[in-house]
C-alpha cells in the first residue's frame, strides 16, 4: 500500500484520482482548499481530507507536515491543482498572467520544495505533474494557459533529471478536452467581455475544437486512470498523453514542421480565420 498526496481533489481529475487510487488499495490525502466539497470522499474511511492552498507557501508546507504525521510518509504526490485563464494574450492584465502562474507553476514548485526533501530521507517517491495537451500546443485564447503548462513541462523534465538519482521518479500527464469543471470554472480575462469581437472569434473557435473529440469531451476516469498508471508504472516513460485528440496533436506537431501543423489543424477544425 503506498501513501498518496493530491492536490486539488474537490472535483474533475483530483477526485476521481483520489477515487481511483483508494479503489487499487492505497491511503490517500486529498487536498483542497475547502475540504469538505466531495460526498464520494468523504464516503471513504481510506481518504483522509486536508486543507492545501498551493498558491500559499505556509499552506503547502502545514499540509505536508500534517499529512507524514497522519500516516508516516508520502510515496507519491500529485500536483493536479490548477485554474484555466482564458484570454487573448494581448488583452491579459499583470494580474490575470500572475494569477494564472501562481497557481500552475509556482503551485508545484512550492509542492515539491515541501516533499522532495522528505522523498530523499525515504529513499525515493514518485512525483506526478498534471499538464496538458496545451503544454506542447499553445491554441487561440489559452495561451497564458499553454504557457503554464510549457512550463510545467520544462519544469518535469528539470526534476527529472534532478532527482532520478536520489530515487524519485517525475512524470507529466498530458489531457486533451475532458469534461471537467476545470474549463467551465476558467476565468475569463476582463478585456474579453460578452459581445466584443474577440470574444465572439473565441467562441466560435471553442465550437471548432470540440470537432476533435465529435463534440462530446471523453470520461475524465481515463485521466484518473492515467494519473495511478503514471504514478505506480515500473519503469514507466515520462509523459503519459491522455485522450485521442491529444494522440492526435501531440503526434501530427512532432511529425511536421509548425507551417505544415497550422495548415493540417486548421483544416482537421474546419477553422480559417
Amino acid at each position: 500500500m503506498a501513501h498518496v498526496l493530491i492536490t486539488g481533489c474537490s472535483s474533475g481529475f483530483g477526485e476521481l484520482a483520489a477515487l481511483t487510487f483508494a479503489e487499487h488499495g492505497h491511503h490517500v490525502i486529498a487536498t483542497m482548499r475547502t475540504p469538505g466539497k466531495s460526498a464520494a470522499l468523504a464516503a471513504r474511511d481510506d481518504i483522509d481530507q486536508l486543507v492545501l492552498d498551493v498558491c500559499s507557501t505556509e499552506s503547502v508546507t502545514t499540509a505536508v507536515h500534517a499529512a507524514i504525521d497522519l500516516i508516516g510518509h508520502l510515496d507519491i504526490v500529485v500536483n493536479n491543482a490548477g485554474i484555466e485563464v482564458f484570454g487573448a494574450v494581448h488583452l491579459l492584465s499583470d494580474d490575470e498572467v500572475a494569477r494564472q502562474f501562481d497557481t500552475n507553476v509556482t503551485g508545484v514548485v512550492r509542492v515539491a520544495r515541501a516533499v522532495v526533501p522528505h522523498m530523499v530521507a525515504n529513499g525515493g517517491g514518485t512525483i506526478v505533474n498534471v499538464g496538458s495537451v496545451a503544454g506542447i500546443v499553445g491554441a487561440p485564447y489559452g495561451g497564458i494557459y499553454a504557457a503554464s503548462k510549457h512550463a510545467l513541462e520544462a519544469l518535469t523534465e528539470a526534476m527529472h533529471f534532478e532527482l532520478a538519482q536520489q530515487g524519485i521518479r517525475v512524470r507529466v500527464v498530458q489531457p486533451g478536452q475532458f469534461a471537467t469543471n476545470l474549463g467551465s470554472n476558467g476565468i475569463v480575462a476582463a478585456a474579453m467581455a460578452a459581445h466584443t469581437p474577440e470574444h465572439e472569434r473565441w467562441q466560435r473557435f471553442r465550437v471548432a475544437q470540440r470537432t476533435l473529440v465529435n463534440g462530446e469531451p471523453a470520461d475524465p476516469q481515463l485521466v484518473a486512470d492515467a494519473i495511478y498508471r503514471a504514478a505506480t508504472e515500473v519503469p514507466g516513460t515520462l509523459r503519459y498523453p491522455v485522450g485521442d485528440d491529444a494522440a492526435l496533436i501531440i503526434g501530427t506537431k512532432a511529425a511536421m514542421s509548425f507551417e505544415q501543423f497550422d495548415a493540417t489543424m486548421r483544416t482537421a477544425l474546419n477553422w480559417h480565420e
